[in-house]
């Protein structure tokens, strides 16, 4: 057995919840409603990290415009505190270079990148998770005990066959699911609300498609503002993920 395995228990044993954001496919906005919640959260007035797990693209350092910030060690990686949140990702290792790695190399990564990471107390881990059900995901699934998902998806039949498919495999392998958000909304329509029903699912709100997203990248104050963030925020003080959380 690896014993790096019950460091990573070891690590995350002070984090009251721990909270997987997930999706079918990628470009569906996953990293940045991670980042919004990370955000809204430390607002909040909790204490908050950040980890970004996404192989194929890290990006929630964009999305927050974290530059010129990193980890210090100290019998382990301590991730630096920005706007209020413990930040962590591949991307202090990989740079801004692709990181063409598979299989086993990807597993010892994320390994390495769990167990060597000093997150101290907090009440909300955010993971921005790679897109899809492959072996990424299984293993983050497998290495984070008491992960809850996040799931979220469009309107596109596509995505939604995708998100079908990653909840049925949550459901198999019996990981808590918050509930499902609709993002980029931009159409009436309730056929994800109601697939969302059928699959015996929460459905936690919808956000519709924000044209002004994209000027707020890299700047936190702009992204707060934006109707995405308000909407975020909604879901996040009515969902009993987090209210649950708060009594």
């Amino acid at each position: 057995m690896d014993p790096r395995l019950a460091i990573i228990d070891n690590r995350l044993k002070n984090i009251k919840r721990l909270i997987a954001v997930s999706g079918g496919k990628g470009g569906i906005g996953k990293s940045s409603v991670a980042a919004i919640s990370a955000l809204i959260l430390s607002n909040l007035g909790y204490k908050v990290g950040l980890l970004d797990l996404d192989f194929s693209g890290p990006s929630t350092h964009i999305i927050l415009g974290i530059k010129g910030a990193h980890p210090e060690e100290e019998k382990g990686i301590l991730p630096p505190e920005i706007y209020g949140i413990r930040f962590m990702s591949i991307i202090y290792y990989a740079g801004e270079n692709p990181s063409p790695m598979r299989g086993i190399d990807i597993s010892n990564a994320i390994i390495e990148l769990l167990a060597n990471t000093l997150w101290g107390s907090l009440d909300f881990l955010i993971i921005d998770m790679p897109p899809g059900i492959g072996d990424t995901t299984l293993d983050i699934i497998r290495l984070i005990k008491q992960v809850r998902c996040l799931i979220l998806t469009t309107s596109s039949r596509v995505v939604l066959a995708t998100v079908k498919k990653m909840l049925l495999m949550l459901k198999e392998s019996k990981i808590p699911i918050i509930g499902l958000i609709e993002n980029m909304k931009m159409e009436r329509s309730s056929l994800v609300k109601e697939q969302t029903k059928a699959l015996n699912m929460t459905f936690l709100g919808e956000i519709a498609f924000d044209r002004t997203l994209e000027d707020s990248t890299g700047d936190v104050n702009k992204f707060l503002n934006t109707n995405f963030a308000q909407a975020m925020r909604e879901i996040i003080l009515t969902s009993s993920a987090f209210t649950e959380f708060q009594k």
